[in-house]
């Protein structure tokens, strides 16, 4: 019996899905709707200056 691969998710992958489930979870966005609003709110916050944050 073969080990099933396990996928790797790097930071920004679990950051994206943590966003992702809060949007679904408080809007009624589906999977992909969520998600590239997530990585939009990801990215403004990332370009938010640190001493603003």
């Amino acid at each position: 019996m073969m080990a099933s691969p396990q996928s790797f998710r790097t930071p920004y992958e679990k950051r994206v899905a943590l966003v992702q489930d809060t949007i679904k979870d408080n809007s009624k966005l589906g999977d992909e709707d969520a998600g590239k609003l997530a990585v939009r709110v990801l990215h403004v916050l990332d370009a938010i200056p640190e001493k603003m944050r």
